[in-house]
């Protein structure tokens, strides 16, 4: 699958509660496009995204940097290609309050920011222990080109995704979603 091939607007879903790890499941057109299950307790984050449930072929790989870092960076590659297709930095103290990564391009430059929808909803949530469902807003050079929108749904976390592809690669939106129920959804 190219990254043109990749889809831009899709359904993710992670359950609340796994005893053997965190699952996560991307649809699109309600056809399972892409699956990840990641071990627990990992010292350095890996997480391979694979093409189905079976887990035979890998399409990305998200690696953190360094071990157990709290304003982490995560390359993205593509599997089929080895090709880097660019990173993300969470902002570590500045996410306590509204979560905030920032997106850099294939040679590490910064390119754009995903972020919380407002700082006042993200204190709210954070208080009423995520009763309120989370919007993120992706934005490459000052320019809104994706929304991670999050459903209210008392069974599992359920993120709805739009990206533009004319200016972020889609590729690095199924990276940046699956950050978000993986990093984000530690906190939920």
């Amino acid at each position: 699958m190219q990254s043109n091939e990749w889809p831009t607007q899709y359904v993710a879903e992670k359950p609340w509660f796994n005893l053997f790890g965190r699952t996560y499941k991307i649809f699109h057109n309600g056809q399972l496009s892409f699956y990840v299950r990641q071990k627990l307790f990992r010292l350095k984050e890996a997480i391979n995204v694979y093409s189905d449930a079976s887990m035979q072929h890998v399409k990305l790989k998200i690696q953190a940097r360094n071990v157990i870092d709290f304003s982490a960076t995560y390359d993205v590659t593509d599997e089929a290609t080895q090709e880097r297709v660019g990173s993300f930095s969470r902002k570590g103290f500045r996410s306590m309050l509204r979560d905030t990564w920032t997106i850099h391009d294939v040679d590490g430059l910064e390119i754009g920011h995903i972020r919380e929808d407002s700082t006042l909803l993200a204190v709210i949530r954070r208080v009423l222990l995520k009763l309120i469902p989370q919007t993120f807003h992706v934005s490459i050079n000052g320019t809104e080109v994706g929304i991670i929108k999050q459903r209210f749904n008392i069974f599992k976390l359920v993120y709805d995704v739009s990206i533009k592809p004319e200016h972020l690669d889609p590729r690095l939106g199924v990276a940046a979603t699956v950050l978000l129920m993986a990093i984000e959804g530690r906190q939920q």
